[in-house]
């Protein structure tokens, strides 16, 4: 897998207190031909001349056209490569194999998508950090059967792409919608635990509620039979606070973390609420993959690995 290239498509608006942590991190990898497509949508900081500093090549996007499927189109158009892989400009890898780990899948033809860990940063919200527990196992999955993948931390085969652009018209969750169109296809999709990244969020409670409301639009127009009703709010808002105000017990951090527990969860699913309105009905496997709490056990640790973590420059 050394002797590979693939590009890394970048998403990013204003993201210049994060974005050079992302392109160091690619700099350490141990796949080194690396092409680098950055598709700005109208930052007004220095997110652009960061990213040229380090080799990208800069496509812009209107901010009145910007939709998350538009953006991807545009970057894996300006692409060369046959593997793509695609991040957020708010993350950045924790290992130095990153993205040759998260090109490992590919070696099966029938791939067509793969996607990694992801886990909270020190200044991540209590909740946040559950939920990255739940949605992304210490355990890969070399083929699963269910769309669920995310393309803060993905790659996909660009002659599947040509077959399949990112659906434009979205207002989130371009991923699911992907992986759901090429798994009906015949393809596989892989999660790769290894492929590890740490994903910043620092969001006002209205920022969170945005985006859980317009992903919700977005999962509605995915799966028109879907449905979340005020009851499911309450309940499920209700069995997440009381899901993290044990887990934050036993983990010594509840006075810490009391306060950003109840308005993450609040607006988490309020805004999924308002999302979902006149859908019908959830399917159970979906509720279980995107909104169902943990259990009474603790949050699996971390697997120990045996490579050097990479050791960023503050």
């Amino acid at each position: 897998m050394k002797n590979l290239s693939c590009s890394v498509v970048i998403r990013a608006y204003n993201e210049e207190q994060h974005i050079g942590r992302l392109l160091e991190g690619i700099s350490h990898q141990t796949l080194k031909d690396v092409e680098i497509i950055l598709v700005d949508s109208g930052s007004t900081d220095a997110t652009a001349s960061i990213a040229e500093h380090y080799g990208a090549k800069i496509v812009h996007i209107n901010p009145q056209e910007f939709t998350f499927g538009r953006s991807l189109n545009l970057g894996l158009a300006a692409a060369t490569r046959d593997r793509i892989a695609i991040t957020s400009a708010h993350v950045y890898p924790v290992y130095p194999d990153w993205l040759e780990r998260l090109l490992e899948p590919f070696k099966d033809p029938q791939v067509a998508l793969t996607y990694g860990k992801q886990r909270g940063d020190a200044y991540s919200k209590f909740s946040e950090h559950q939920i990255f527990a739940r949605w992304y196992s210490n355990q890969s999955e070399p083929r699963q059967t269910h769309p669920f993948c995310n393309n803060a931390n993905a790659a996909i085969r660009r002659a599947v792409w040509e077959q399949h652009p990112y659906d434009e018209t979205l207002t989130g969750l371009e991923d699911l919608a992907w992986a759901k169109k090429v798994l009906a296809e015949g393809y596989g999709v892989a999660y790769v635990a290894g492929a590890e990244i740490l994903h910043v969020h620092d969001e006002t409670p209205r920022g969170l509620y945005n985006r859980y409301r317009r992903e919700a639009m977005a999962f509605k127009q995915i799966y028109p039979e879907a449905h979340f009703s005020l009851y499911d709010f309450i309940r499920m808002a209700s069995a997440n606070i009381a899901s993290d105000l044990w887990h934050a017990a036993k983990q010594h951090v509840f006075w810490k973390s009391v306060a950003s527990i109840f308005w993450f969860r609040m607006m988490q699913f309020w805004g999924t609420y308002r999302g979902y309105r006149q859908s019908a009905e959830l399917t159970w496997q979906l509720r279980q993959t995107f909104y169902y709490p943990h259990g009474r056990e603790m949050a699996e640790e971390g697997q120990a690995r045996k490579v050097e973590p990479i050791r960023y420059n503050e």
